[in-house]
């Protein structure tokens, strides 16, 4: 039960920490106001470092986003069973910490007008909607997120280098890849949040545009899948 839990607060520690930079960068009065893209792409980065050693310390392996459950089952080294039971915890895990973000700021929320920047917190948005386009640049994100992770595992020096190398990885990430729909590469990073978005009673909220929803959920499955198979066909674990 260790393991379950750890990736319950390992996922937690990730939204907290990923979401609460975009609060303090989006919404009005807050301090980091307008901090920019720089800011919330290497808070994103700590964000990963802090909750896959969190989950490590618990006694998870530390995914914190179900692509890494789903990357263990088709190279053969994780049990569906277990790769379920790993997800379910992400997402409970990723509204809990979506609750906390929201408590968090809670005087800003009645001070940020633009409802946008509100869902923006929870959620990602592509700058240019075009579903096709999005769920491309979703799977690509991903592929690289995986792939460049097994390699990491495979050559890492101690488990010790394993959350600080994800972190700088996911900074890359968000750099590089991010500016088109805002990185999600991990569905329950967004669809929990979206649905905490929706059930909250966050002063003066818009829509949680579930119109979008799926992108971030289906484009992550597609480049991990892709990136799993082709890390198991060559790479040498062991």
């Amino acid at each position: 039960m260790n393991d379950i839990l750890g990736e319950f607060l390992g996922t937690m520690v990730l939204i907290l920490l990923g979401d609460g930079v975009v609060a303090g960068v989006l919404l009005a009065r807050s301090k980091a106001q307008n901090a920019g893209w720089i800011a919330i792409t290497a808070g994103w980065a700590f964000a990963v470092m802090g909750g896959v050693y969190t989950a490590r310390a618990v006694g998870a392996p530390g995914f914190i986003n179900p692509v890494g459950p789903l990357a263990g089952v088709l190279t053969g080294s994780l049990a569906p069973e277990k790769a379920f039971a790993y997800v379910l915890a992400e997402f409970c895990g990723a509204f809990v910490g979506a609750i906390l973000v929201w408590l968090h700021y809670l005087p800003h929320w009645s001070e940020t007008h633009d409802t946008t920047a509100k869902l923006a917190v929870f959620c990602t948005a592509p700058a240019i909607r075009w579903p096709a386009a999005n769920v491309l640049s979703e799977a690509i994100a991903t592929f690289v997120l995986v792939f460049v992770g097994a390699a990491i595992i495979e050559k890492e020096i101690g488990r010790g280098y394993v959350a600080p190398l994800g972190g700088a990885l996911v900074w890359g990430i968000g750099l590089s890849l991010g500016a088109t729909t805002g990185y999600a590469i991990n569905p329950a990073r967004d669809l929990a949040p979206r649905l905490a978005h929706a059930v909250l009673p966050i002063s003066g909220k818009g829509s949680s545009d579930w119109g979008y929803a799926w992108v971030p959920v289906v484009g992550p499955i597609l480049g991990a899948s892709l990136a799993a198979i082709l890390a198991r066909s060559t790479m040498t674990f062991g």
